[in-house]
């Protein structure tokens, strides 16, 4: 039951009672489902102020710099954890033990490996076709091999599921790549931790060993954390949307990674690299820096800022640290990394950007970090995918883990027009 009570005054009606609801943190929300009953719909486009539905998995507190999954803070897991531990956590609910850890590494180590033919599926896209296109695709078609467990009402095939999609993300994620560069596809290996894994099937090569770099796995594991899950965000709630209708969850993911390819989502650390490489050098910095200043100049610096967090975003803390271990121990001189770091060092010094609170983000430290590794820009956001993934069908087992769960179903503000006559075509 709800402790208070929101009153509607509307002419004409009797006023309506909404109920008022307290979760274990951040904003209460009043309950306005009973409104239509009366003739009246909310009207939120964009969802600013939108609560789409009950969940115990991630909070955010955008003001203070809040991030906990599970109740966890983010940069406690980020230092002290590793990507399968938090997925068992966003899956599970709690922690595991040493005795669960194994086991559920164990399940994610030995589905990593793809169905053969899923190889030729690659054949039908062009050579220069976006990552993402590949893996929008790619991923959709997985119920067509495993079709024995998409019973998305029986729990026990949902979390099936679950492990084989965050197991072979990385493997379709390679692929994808060494497509594009015209290479051979390599087989994952069950001696290699997840992130070590995928870094092994994207660089090795036939001729030669491929050593992975204990300081750039890290890297790419702590890239996998944070990224992992976001709360009720756009690609989160398509897959939350999806599922609502009862479809199967590699048709729910592959329309999570659609909705996560926009430059306004997931492609923002693209769009981050991209950026810098239209300043070019360092003393062209101060030009583009007055140009984000001007509020009539289009330009605008992609990776400062976020839309939830008003404060310093608590990912971009933990990944600038990344940032600045993975290029010490790659010694890199790149153009591009310099431009970045002095952006970075302006960002957190100028007045103008410390007032506004214009911090980097997590978007650009981890285009940096990406760039530096020899990661292409295309494959970034494939990268944030992959992470993503444990997030999203985490939110799509809980949904469907709910009863009373219902197809969602938003409702418009329609502007059209009314009732027309239908003219014939010679009387137009």
């Amino acid at each position: 039951m709800a402790d208070n009570k929101a009153t509607v005054h509307i002419d004409g009606l009797d006023p309506i009672e909404l109920p008022i609801y307290s979760g274990t943190a951040g904003q209460d929300v009043i309950d306005v489902r009973t409104l239509g009953a009366h003739g009246y719909f909310t009207y939120d486009p964009g969802f600013m102020s939108t609560g789409s539905c009950e969940s115990s998995i991630t909070y955010i507190d955008g003001a203070k710099g809040i991030l906990l999954h599970r109740g966890y803070p983010i940069d406690e897991l980020a230092q002290n954890s590793h990507y399968l531990e938090l997925c068992y956590l966003l899956l599970e609910g709690e922690l595991p033990t040493e005795e669960q850890m194994t086991l559920f590494a164990r399940e994610i180590t030995t589905n990593t490996m793809m169905h053969e033919k899923i190889a030729s599926f690659f054949q039908g896209f062009r050579v220069d076709a976006h990552p993402m296109a590949m893996l929008c695709g790619v991923v959709g078609a997985l119920s067509s091999f495993y079709h024995d467990d998409i019973d998305i009402n029986d729990p026990a095939q949902r979390k099936t599921s679950a492990i084989k999609l965050v197991a072979k993300l990385p493997t379709i994620a390679a692929m994808a790549y060494k497509y594009t560069i015209g290479q051979p596809f390599v087989y994952p290996r069950n001696d290699l931790t997840y992130a070590e894994n995928f870094l092994h099937m994207m660089f090795s090569v036939p001729a030669e060993e491929y050593k992975v770099s204990p300081v750039l796995a890290k890297a790419m594991d702590r890239i996998f954390m944070l990224h992992a899950d976001h709360e009720q965000n756009a690609s989160t709630s398509t897959v939350r949307l999806a599922g609502s209708s009862g479809a199967n969850p590699y048709a729910c993911i592959a329309a999570g990674i659609a909705s996560l390819w926009g430059p306004a989502h997931g492609g923002a650390n693209e769009a981050c690299l991209n950026m810098l490489e239209e300043i070019g050098s360092v003393d062209r910095i101060d030009e583009y820096v007055g140009k984000a200043k001007d509020k009539n100049d289009p330009f605008r610096l992609m990776g400062f800022g976020h839309r939830v967090y008003k404060n310093f975003d608590p990912r971009a803390t933990v990944m600038r640290q990344t940032c600045h271990e993975v290029l010490a121990e790659l010694n890199i001189q790149d153009p591009l990394l310099d431009v970045a770091m002095r952006l970075e060092q302006i960002a957190l010094e100028d007045p103008y950007f410390v007032e506004k609170k214009l911090y980097p983000n997590v978007d650009f430290y981890s285009g940096i970090i990406l760039k530096a590794i020899g990661i292409p820009t295309n494959m970034f956001t494939v990268i944030f995918a992959m992470a993503r993934t444990v997030g999203w069908i985490s939110h799509w087992d809980e949904m469907l883990s709910q009863p009373g769960h219902k197809i969602g179903r938003p409702r418009q503000l329609y502007t059209g027009y009314t009732k027309r006559e239908f003219v014939k075509t010679e009387q137009r």
